[in-house]
């Protein structure tokens, strides 16, 4: 059969593509040029421990709302502790953070995969962009992550794709080449000027608020995987999201809330083998003093503890402060010496 013929076949198929969906700008105008050319698209979008969609930081938290006015079903991938191991030692490293983008890309691709798989869909469609990350979308790592992931040849980028090689589905004409773009770097004038032609109002930045791409962020994680034998646990990645944080040893970190919003998050995340320490006659935080499995508590550490969370309190600065603590179900008082500040910054991570 001639390529020309099998083209033709292959169009009256009706092909069908699974699109990575993350709610910003350049996978919603990659959806939409692809659906321009009468291609079938379902949408995956995936959320990981550092990344999901109620942040509120452009992480994905649209998706939804994209997905349904576009008019395409959505499927959410959850990554949970396979991520944690991942993350552990990637095998691509990390970017200027804790952020392991090569190998959580290829994990994403996998995941849409096997969504493809399930609904008989041949491409995988994503937003990226040529040049705009400087660890995941290079043209060396784009082919690591399809090599990776079993897709070679088999992911369309709609965005870039005048850029890059042909993907099958442009080389066989499922795809019209010549109506993708060429777009590269970091500028978003391409992207904006795609936004008005569609009519997409208030188009938002990129997605991918990756908290892993933060560098006090993380500081915690790189804190949290050097003190955890083995690897941490997704209670463990939550605790990293609110307050402030203390080294007190190899084996006890301590956490005090900013506020009553992570005072309550703190009680949920609370477990039996933790020390929870609450001043008694003043308004202050909630502190939870997290210790390595199998560590024995000095009572040095819990009066340091302690002091630090009567610092955060409005009990009066140098004076001894009355704590409730609470662990194994068990509660009892304690009076400690408030620490001064100069202690919570040289322990704080």
């Amino acid at each position: 059969m001639s390529s020309s013929s099998e083209a033709k076949f292959t169009r009256l198929k009706k092909p069908k593509v699974v699109v990575l969906l993350s709610g910003g700008l350049d996978s919603n105008l990659s959806t939409r040029l692809v659906m321009d050319q009468e291609i079938e698209v379902e949408a995956v979008a995936v959320k990981t421990p550092f990344c999901d969609f109620d942040c509120g930081k452009g992480c994905g938290h649209r998706v939804k709302e994209v997905a349904d006015s576009l008019g395409i079903r959505l499927k959410t991938v959850y990554f949970g502790d396979q991520y944690l191991s991942m993350l552990k030692n990637p095998k691509h490293g990390y970017g200027s953070g804790m952020n392991p983008c090569i190998d959580c890309r290829a994990m994403m691709f996998k995941a849409a995969k096997d969504h493809m798989e399930s609904i008989g869909a041949s491409y995988l469609v994503t937003g990226e962009v040529l040049s705009q990350r400087p660890m995941s979308q290079h043209r060396h790592a784009l082919r690591i992550i399809e090599e990776e992931s079993d897709l070679v040849g088999k992911v369309i980028r709609p965005l870039s794709a005048g850029k890059l090689p042909p993907s099958d589905a442009e080389r066989l004409g499922i795809i019209d080449r010549s109506k993708l773009h060429s777009i590269a770097g970091r500028s978003r004038k391409g992207q904006l000027a795609l936004a008005k032609q569609f009519g997409i109002q208030d188009p938002p930045n990129s997605a991918g608020g990756c908290l892993l791409t933060d560098p006090a962020f993380s500081k915690r994680v790189y804190d949290l995987f050097e003190h955890t034998d083995g690897v941490p646990t997704l209670n463990d990645v939550e605790l990293l999201k609110v307050g402030r944080h203390f080294r007190l040893s190899t084996h006890a970190k301590l956490v005090v809330g900013r506020n009553q919003r992570e005072n309550e998050i703190m009680k949920f995340l609370y477990l039996d083998d933790d020390y929870s320490f609450e001043a008694v006659e003043f308004t202050g935080p909630l502190g939870i003093l997290r210790i390595k499995k199998g560590s024995e508590l000095r009572n040095d550490l819990k009066l340091l503890a302690g002091g630090i969370v009567g610092r955060y309190s409005d009990a009066p600065r140098g004076q001894m402060v009355k704590l409730t603590v609470l662990h194994q179900q068990k509660e009892i008082t304690m009076d400690c010496q408030m620490s001064d500040n100069s202690v919570g910054k040289k322990l704080s991570i």
